[in-house]
């Protein structure tokens, strides 16, 4: 229930982003986190790591597995991390986000990018 209401809050935050400075990117986050559980993305370090750039800034709706290594810095945001992943990606050098961090950094979204 608790995951729910976290999952609904943020929904609430992205249209409200989305209403505030119409970038398109906001709308389609809310539409995937809408949708079933069954259908949210997992990804591990070593996929994001192959399919990524140094310093980019990424968007993984669903959640990040720890498989892998990131030999490069990310800034990451996602509905759940696990802690082996979240480690990782801290000893990259790479930075774990929140929505609300991500919509106050990235307003109109220019330079984010969803992966998964």
């Amino acid at each position: 229930m608790f995951a729910q209401t976290v999952i609904d809050n943020t929904i609430w935050k992205l249209r409200n982003a989305f209403k505030n400075s119409k970038a398109p990117i906001w709308r389609a986050l809310e539409e995937e986190l809408a949708g079933s559980r069954a259908n949210r993305r997992e990804i591990n370090l070593n996929r994001l790591a192959q399919i990524t750039k140094p310093d980019e800034v990424v968007v993984i709706p669903g959640k990040v597995l720890g498989t892998g290594s990131l030999g490069h810095r990310l800034t990451i945001c996602s509905l759940s991390i696990s802690e082996g992943a979240a480690k990782k990606i801290k000893e990259s050098g790479g930075r774990i986000m929140t929505f609300h961090d991500l919509i106050v950094d990235h307003p109109e979204g220019k330079g984010v990018r969803i992966i998964g």
